[in-house]
């Protein structure tokens, strides 16, 4: 079966308190789109923090000393500093104006996830508190209002260490398997496989946004044939443990 993307056009604007799961729900029928089993639902970080009220007023936030003396020399807004700081669990690099953490989630990317764009003017937009959660939610949601067992994919943008670019990536993940292993299959010669464990999760992520983009007000992307169906499996699985990472 090949694999298909469909974005899913129709959605409102996503306010907290909103149950995205329904109106995810009610774009489909609107686009009389037809859901399968299996079928995975690939939904922007974004709408789920929104819904989640992770949304923060910049002027309800006191930056602290380091915040400002680094806003001052790199010509950044304090508050926003000082909201990375504060989603950080540990600063990886700050460096020529560039704040690498890692969130307390174990994500490691630029600014903790503190998001400005597609918010409202003075306000920042934070990660779900726990995002394997949402995506557990929204499947239980969808699988249920589509009566079939779907998968679902919390996706945000990550840039990428040795490569220009930026490419999406799977926060949580609920009803698929994350993580494809090929370790000791034979290769095309025959051969065991050694270390092969492919981030299918992740390539799914990555595949939504040619279809969603970034600035089409499309947050949520169908995907189907990609063969991944799992009751287990979660975002967590995607993250190095720190003894077996060479770069901590």
């Amino acid at each position: 079966m090949p694999v298909e993307i469909h974005p899913l056009p129709g959605l409102p604007d996503i306010n907290p308190g909103d149950d995205i799961g329904g109106a995810i729900a009610h774009a489909v029928r609107a686009q009389n789109m037809r859901v399968i089993e299996d079928d995975v639902f690939v939904v922007a970080q974004k709408i789920v923090s929104k819904s989640e009220g992770r949304i923060v007023l910049l002027d309800t936030i006191a930056p602290s000393e380091r915040a400002r003396a680094w806003a001052e020399s790199w010509s950044k807004d304090a508050r926003l500093v000082e909201l990375v700081l504060r989603e950080s669990a540990r600063i990886v690099r700050m460096e020529r104006g560039i704040i690498i953490a890692e969130t307390r989630h174990g994500f490691v990317c630029a600014n903790a996830g503190v998001d400005v764009s597609n918010a409202e003017e003075g306000t920042a937009i934070l990660l779900p508190e726990n995002p394997d959660a949402s995506a557990r939610a929204l499947q239980t949601r969808l699988s249920k209002a589509f009566a079939v067992p779907v998968g679902v994919i919390v996706s945000d943008t990550f840039g990428r260490a040795w490569r220009e670019g930026l490419v999406n990536v799977a926060l949580g993940v609920a009803g698929l398997e994350p993580l494809l292993d090929y370790r000791g299959l034979p290769d095309a010669n025959g051969k065991p496989l050694q270390g092969t464990v492919i981030a299918i999760a992740d390539e799914l992520a990555a595949a939504a946004e040619l279809v969603t983009g970034k600035s089409d007000r499309i947050p949520v992307a169908i995907i189907r044939g990609a063969n991944v169906a799992s009751r287990t499996g979660s975002g967590a699985d995607l993250i190095r443990a720190a003894d077996k990472d060479l770069f901590r």
